[in-house]
C-alpha cells in the first residue's frame, strides 16, 4: 500500500520537464526515498533500479572511463531490461556504495539528456562531502524528510478532515467536532512519528507497541550504520551524542551533558556527523534585525530536533528507561496542557515547518535568544516572509503569557507574529504603549495546521496593508 507524499508532486513536474537533470534524492535512511522512486515509476514505459549494495557487480561497470552511452547499454544487457531515453527511469540506488556513479550523473545531462536518472543513498551526504565535484550545474538535488502530519492524515483516510480543516479561518474557526478529532489525531501522531513503515504499521495495527517495534527497529539500524560515517568518530560517541540530543530537545545543546569524557571538539564533530545524516535537525540562534536570518547566525547556539518525534520518545526510552509517563500525558493530558509536555510540541512545530517548505533547496531553522545577564527570553522559531522576519511562540492551549514574543517585536519595531498552539484557529491584538502605541498582531497558527502557515502569513500582509 502505497501513501501519498508531497514530494510525489514535486517528483512528476521533474519527470515532465522537456529538459530535465539527473535528480539526486537525498535525505536520512528510512524516510521514503526508495519507495517513492518506485511510485514514479508507473509512469514511465519501463523501469530499471539499481541497488549497489545488493547488487556489486554494477561497481565494475564505472571503473576507467566515465562514458554514460558505454555503461547504460552494458546496465540493460545485466538487468534485461531495455534503457531507453524518453520512456525509461532509471534508478541508481545506494548510490553512496559506489562514488564513480555519482561522478558519473553529471554527464549523463551532457551524453543522455533525455534519459531520467534518479540517485539516492542512505548515507550519501558522506560520499558527497569526500567528493571533490559531483556535478554543480549539472545535477537536481531534492530533499526527503518523514511523513508531515498532513500525509499522515492522508494515510488514514482523513482527507474530507484535511479539506474542512483548510477552509477554517480565524474569523470561522473549526466545529468542536472537528477540532477535538484533529486534536486526537495530533496525538496519535506524535507518538507515531513520520517514519513510513511506523504510519504503515500504525495504520494496519491502531497498536502503539507495534509501532514502537518498528521504531525501535530503525534507532537501531541507524546505530549499524555509525561505524560507516567516518574512521575518524568513535560510534559510541555517535550514539551517546543521538541519545543525548533527545534528552536535550528544543534546549540550547551543552557539550558537556553527552558524558563519556569525551571532549567538547569530539562532541562537535560527532553532532556534525549526526546532523549530516539527517538524523538530527538544527535549530540556530540570529539576531534578527533583518533578512536573510542567517547573515546574523551564531552557530555556538544551537538546538537539536531529532528528525522525527517517534524515534525521539524511543530514543528517550533507551536513555531514561522509561517514557510511559510522558506518553500517558501526550494522550491524556488537558489540551491546554499538553503543549507544556517536554519538547514535542517545539518539536513539531520545527518539524512541520522544515517538511512544508520546497524540497528543491536546503533550508535552516532559527531562534531567537537574549543573552544578557538577568533578562531571559526566547523566540522558539523566526521565518521570513515578504522580507520580514516574523516571531513563531509555540504555547499551549489558551493559557501562558507572551511576555518574550512582545519583548521581541517591540525590540525589532515588528507588527505581525504568529502563536502556534493546540488552539482553534484565531487571532488577537495588543497595543504596544512602549513602542508608540504600535499594534502588535498575532495570528494563531494551530499545531495541527502547520501547513497553512503561509496562508495565515498571507492574511497578515492583507490586513495591514489595506
Amino acid at each position: 500500500m502505497y501513501y501519498s507524499r508531497m514530494i510525489d508532486g514535486y517528483l512528476l513536474e521533474w519527470s515532465q520537464r522537456s529538459s530535465h537533470k539527473p535528480l539526486l534524492l537525498r535525505g536520512a535512511r528510512q524516510v521514503g526515498k526508495s519507495t517513492a522512486v518506485r511510485h514514479l515509476s508507473q509512469k514511465f514505459k519501463s523501469f530499471v533500479e539499481v541497488n549497489f549494495e545488493r547488487q556489486p557487480s554494477y561497481k565494475q561497470l564505472f571503473q576507467g572511463d566515465i562514458d554514460v552511452k558505454r555503461i547504460v547499454p552494458q546496465m540493460a544487457a545485466i538487468a534485461g531490461k531495455p534503457i531507453e531515453p524518453g520512456s525509461t527511469l532509471l534508478f541508481l540506488d545506494e548510490i553512496q556504495a559506489c562514488p564513480e556513479a555519482i561522478m558519473s550523473l553529471r554527464f549523463f545531462k551532457e551524453d543522455m539528456p533525455e534519459l531520467h536518472v534518479i540517485a539516492a543513498g542512505s548515507l550519501l551526504e558522506f560520499a558527497l562531502e569526500e567528493l571533490p565535484t559531483f556535478g554543480v550545474g549539472r545535477i537536481h538535488s531534492m530533499f526527503m524528510f518523514p511523513m508531515t502530519f498532513d500525509e499522515f492524515l492522508l494515510a488514514n483516510g482523513e482527507n474530507l478532515l484535511i479539506e474542512a480543516r483548510n477552509q477554517a479561518t480565524s474569523s470561522a474557526p473549526l466545529p468542536a467536532p472537528l477540532y477535538e478529532k484533529l486534536v486526537g489525531l495530533l496525538r496519535t501522531f506524535m507518538l507515531v512519528g513520520g517514519m513510513p513503515e511506523a504510519v504503515s504499521k500504525w495504520v494496519e495495527t491502531h497498536d502503539y507497541l507495534a509501532c514502537q517495534e518498528v521504531q525501535d527497529d530503525i534507532v537501531v539500524t541507524y546505530e549499524d550504520d555509525f561505524p560507516k560515517y567516518k574512521k575518524r568518530v568513535d560510534p559510541m560517541l555517535l550514539r551517546l551524542t543521538m541519545r543525548s540530543a533527545a534528552v536535550q530537545a528544543t534546549k540550547k545543546f551543552v557539550y558537556s551533558q553527552v558524558g563519556g569524557s569525551y571532549s567538547t571538539s569530539e562532541v562537535k564533530k560527532a553532532l556534525e556527523m549526526l546532523i549530516l545524516a539527517g538524523i538530527l535537525i538544527p535549530v540556530t540562534h540570529t539576531s534578527a534585525n533583518g533578512v536573510p536570518l542567517g547573515s546574523e547566525a551564531d552557530y555556538s547556539y544551537r538546538k537539536m530536533l531529532l528528525l522525527d518525534t517517534g524515534l525521539m520518545l524511543r530514543l528517550l526510552n533507551m536513555t531514561t528507561g522509561d517514557v510511559s509517563e510522558l506518553t500517558t500525558q501526550i494522550l491524556t493530558s488537558d489540551v491546554s496542557e499538553l503543549a507544556n509536555k517536554g519538547p514535542m510540541a517545539e518539536m513539531v512545530a520545527g518539524l512541520e515547518m522544515l517538511h512544508y517548505k520546497t524540497p528543491n533547496i536546503r533550508h535552516d531553522l532559527f531562534y531567537w535568544l537574549r543573552r544578557a545577564k538577568n533578562s531571559s527570553a526566547e523566540i522558539d522559531y523566526l521565518v521570513t516572509y515578504k522580507q520580514q522576519v516574523v516571531p513563531i511562540e509555540v504555547k499551549a492551549g489558551m493559557q501562558g503569557g507572551m511576555k518574550s514574543l512582545w519583548l521581541f517585536m517591540n525590540e525589532k519595531h515588528l507588527h505581525n507574529a504568529l502563536r502556534c498552539s493546540m488552539e482553534n484557529f484565531g487571532s488577537f491584538e495588543y497595543q504596544d504603549v512602549k513602542d508608540n502605541n504600535a499594534v502588535r498582531h498575532v495570528q494563531i497558527c494551530p499545531l495541527y495546521a502547520m501547513s497553512q502557515m503561509d496562508k495565515l502569513l498571507s492574511a497578515f500582509v492583507w490586513e495591514n496593508n489595506q
